[in-house]
């Protein structure tokens, strides 16, 4: 029988496979993160015997990694004294904030858990290359990541993910404030299942009563019915309940009496304080505040008579729990898209001859509308000395109001097209639209095309569910005036009354006016570049998992936002300096023969 002979790969050869296998965001990292340490050489002793080979191989003549290495040489300094330095603690987690940093970027850039990325940095060589660690270097324990972010979330320095890079970048020359940039926004799913209204009140009722359970095991078990057991002991299942009719509907009012009885047990005064403090047991006040009413007097011992389920309809957006194990995602549709979870808004830099970094990476309930973050996200680029002078965005995130601070308040100039209005004289030809008329701001007078004037002027705060959405103008014409006027058909269709007309205050309303009047020339070519932030959240979300959540809870979604978009920089500023440019928009076959 003849075997097939097993080839023999020497440890250089190995060393160089493995290397060239890694991606260009290690290369960089190599430059940006390790400390000022020079590399041990072949006569050097101790356990970094075989790190020669690694730096030969990392800096060989074609390597893809080679431009990295020699331009970023100058930064490796001033990176290293931002870091705490690199020696271990007793703990055995790695010393250095930069460091951390570097191997969050390493982890999300190849979408690995906590445990895997731990076992990396024992396994891989190129790991240890770019993090600085002897090769003999046994690691640290996986749970000193999910430490090192809960401490940023409790000092709420998660930025320091993103803005140590930027840091770096900037001083290097490939950041600079007063560019141009641009802005758009992605859906994330949140780390729960879509529940129905039934699983939802019971999970959430199973979910409190399994907090209380371990704060207060001894309290609970004397109230606690001996029926419970057999509706919340396991995780509730559609599958397993009711189809809908009279036995569902009477399982949702049990549901709702079980929590009430709870919550009044919690209310007593010989209820322990550990049983009132989970944060499950606040879930379950918002949700049965928000699903059921109390009332009525029902047949004696029949508590479930007193319970009423109350209708969603028409009652805004309110208080909308969709999981009690993420109470602060939301859901919300979007056109054809429906989801649960957050809003993750990128913006990046478009500066021709510079690479295109994200600066900053705002995270939002998913009920959050565009139009609300604009000023938010202008005041974190101030912060971090990162202001554009031209602001690319599409029309969710633009209004008269945004256009007109952006200007005024950080000398911005937000660029996107104007929501297209609704009325019928902007979609008629020949009609007169607000355009057409002449505003007096300083007699508050607005004189018609055929040189009417206006007789009424109100100023007004425009609201959406009790909520003030900015000041408004109504202007109305006399109707004795506009019944006579022969361009009235052009003008209005109302019958019993004139004219009337909505404006913005006179900042706005002029800003969006030269909006307007730029939308057909200079500003439609530079909303073209805009489409160009679509190709980045498509990076994020195919290649770097940005779709989908880790964790839950909006400060880590947002925490994770910002380790992806500081990875998707690391990968992103490896191919500027390998010289890799940008790819093209992909066209199929069938489409180049139209072409």
């Amino acid at each position: 029988m003849s075997h097939r002979r097993v080839p023999y790969f020497s440890f250089s050869s190995c060393v160089r496979i493995s290397l060239q296998v890694s991606t260009t965001l290690r290369w960089f990292a190599a430059a940006a993160i390790s400390q000022t340490q020079p590399l041990p050489t072949s006569g050097s002793k101790g356990n970094n015997c075989g790190m020669p080979l690694v730096r030969r191989s990392f800096q060989s003549r074609g390597h893809s990694g080679r431009p990295c290495t020699h331009r970023w040489a100058s930064v490796r300094t001033r990176a290293s004294r931002m870091a705490a330095g690199r020696r271990r603690s007793n703990s055995g987690s790695p010393g250095g904030l930069l460091p951390l940093i570097g191997f969050h970027c390493m982890q999300f850039r190849e979408g690995l858990s906590d445990r895997r990325a731990a076992d990396a940095v024992r396994g891989r060589i190129d790991w240890k290359y770019l993090l600085a660690l002897d090769l003999a270097d046994a690691g640290f324990d996986f749970s000193v990541l999910c430490e090192f972010r809960a401490r940023l979330l409790e000092h709420e320095a998660g930025e320091r993910l993103l803005t140590r890079l930027l840091d770096v970048a900037r001083a290097g020359g490939l950041l600079k404030a007063r560019g141009r940039q641009r802005t758009d926004s992605t859906h994330v799913l949140a780390a729960i299942r879509t529940l129905n209204r039934l699983e939802l009140l019971a999970e959430t009722l199973r979910a409190a009563l399994n907090a209380v359970a371990s704060a207060a095991p001894a309290w609970l078990g004397s109230i606690v019915p001996a029926d419970w057991h057999e509706r919340y002991d396991r995780r509730v299942e559609d599958a397993d309940l009711p189809g809908p009719g009279p036995k569902r509907d009477a399982l949702i009012a049990q549901v709702g009496a079980d929590g009430f009885h709870l919550l009044d047990a919690l209310d007593k005064p010989d209820a322990p304080q550990s049983a009132r403090d989970p944060a499950a047991v606040a879930v379950l006040h918002r949700v049965w505040g928000r699903h059921f009413v109390r009332g009525g007097s029902g047949p004696q011992g029949n508590p479930t008579s007193k319970v009423r389920l109350l209708p969603l309809q028409n009652r805004g957006p309110g208080d909308r729990i969709q999981s009690p194990y993420d109470a602060e995602a939301r859901y919300r549709t979007k056109r054809n898209t429906g989801w649960i979870g957050y809003m993750v808004h990128l913006t990046e830099t478009c500066d021709a001859g510079a690479p295109h970094l994200i600066v900053h990476a705002d995270t939002t309930a998913a009920t959050v509308h565009e139009i609300m973050r604009v000023e938010a996200i202008h005041a974190a680029l101030a912060a971090k000395g990162l202001i554009p002078s031209e602001h690319l965005a599409d029309a969710a995130y633009i209004s008269a109001a945004q256009l007109a601070a952006a200007r005024e308040r950080h000398g911005i100039d937000l660029i996107g097209p104007p929501r297209p209005q609704s009325t019928w004289q902007y979609k008629t030809a020949g009609g007169f639209t607000n355009a057409d008329f002449d505003v007096d701001w300083d007699d508050h007078v607005v004189r018609c095309p055929a040189g009417h004037r206006s007789t009424a002027w109100h100023e007004f705060t425009r609201r959406y569910y009790g909520e003030a959405r900015g000041r408004r103008i109504r202007v109305c014409f006399d109707a004795a005036l506009c019944a006579p006027c022969s361009s009235r058909a052009r003008c209005t269709s109302a019958r019993a009354q004139g004219r009337q007309l909505t404006l913005h205050p006179r900042a706005e309303h002029e800003a969006l006016a030269a909006v307007r009047v730029r939308q057909a020339g200079e500003t439609e070519h530079l909303y073209a570049q805009r489409r160009g932030v679509e190709g980045t959240i498509a990076q994020a979300v195919g290649a770097f998992g940005l779709r989908r959540c880790r964790y839950r809870g909006l400060a880590r979604a947002g925490l994770q936002s910002l380790a992806t978009a500081a990875a998707l920089n690391f990968d992103r500023l490896a191919a500027w300096f390998a010289r890799r440019p940008l790819a093209t928009t992909r066209t199929s076959r069938i489409a180049t023969l139209a072409a």
